[in-house]
């Protein structure tokens, strides 16, 4: 068959993107380097500007026109199949522009859904689950992107309490000193707020949690934290990336 080229929206931000091309790989069946798709990763962070920060009203500019952008960049060269992972941008603000944009400049390429396919991934493969927990932005948090995702399938979403959304989670995302997109990395204080937040979650009844921010895989790699399930939107998308380019590339789930 022929391979459908992969598109990556990857400034939002860079380290997500670069976290994304690399599950692809991991999620491709391969003997050899001819055998992995061809990915393009475009990533122009300085274009995109925060998606959180336009959330909470603290600018006027939709980053989902620069998005958009990006996305016919990528089809023009070439990609069929593009996705951004970046769960703030799946809010209807955002996510709303950017496919408007889309069908105004008539692109043709398939964008897909970050939330939506974490969702049927999770309604798919972990059936028993019904109590979920979600660790995000605060954009994401007050956009309630996964809840209203989550709850028309039968699921039951729980988040932090606003305090500790705003004094462990959001922080180990942006503080400037110790928050990952601000590091580069996942510091020892950011895997610690995380975690913390995930305790709360699992003390609130959830079996399973989101890592509902596509920096916050980096700190938090486990795939179950003591009897709750870890469930990786970035790989998730990965798995659907490859799924869109050529499913029989796509190695087995392993739960």
């Amino acid at each position: 068959m022929i391979e459908k080229i992969i598109g990556i929206v990857g400034g939002a931000g860079p380290f997500a993107g670069l976290d994304l091309c690399q599950k692809i790989l991991e999620e491709t069946i391969a003997e050899k380097d001819q055998d992995y798709l061809t990915v393009l990763n475009w990533s122009q962070p300085n274009r995109i500007l925060d998606r959180t920060e336009f959330l909470l009203g603290h600018m006027d500019e939709n980053p989902g026109v620069a998005i958009a952008e990006q996305v016919r960049r990528l089809g023009e060269a070439g990609a069929a199949v593009v996705a951004i992972p970046c769960n703030t941008a799946h809010s209807p603000p955002i996510y709303d522009v950017i496919e408007a944009e889309l069908k105004r400049q008539q692109v043709q390429v398939k964008f897909l859904h970050l939330v939506e396919e974490t969702a049927v991934f999770l309604q798919k493969h972990y059936p028993h689950i019904k109590h979920v927990g979600i660790l995000s932005t605060t954009g994401t948090y007050r956009a309630q992107i996964y809840p209203n995702c989550l709850q028309p399938m039968g699921f039951e979403a729980l988040v932090p309490n606003i305090e500790l959304q705003e004094t462990h989670i959001h922080p180990a995302i942006y503080d400037l000193t110790y928050g990952i997109k601000a590091t580069g990395t996942a510091t020892p204080r950011a895997r610690t707020d995380l975690l913390t937040g995930a305790e709360a979650l699992r003390q609130q009844g959830a079996e399973a949690v989101i890592l509902g921010c596509t920096e916050i895989p980096l700190a938090i790699p486990e795939t179950t934290i003591d009897d709750m399930v870890v469930i990786d939107p970035t790989r998730i998308l990965a798995r659907a990336l490859i799924r869109e380019s050529n499913p029989n590339r796509l190695q087995p789930v392993v739960s």
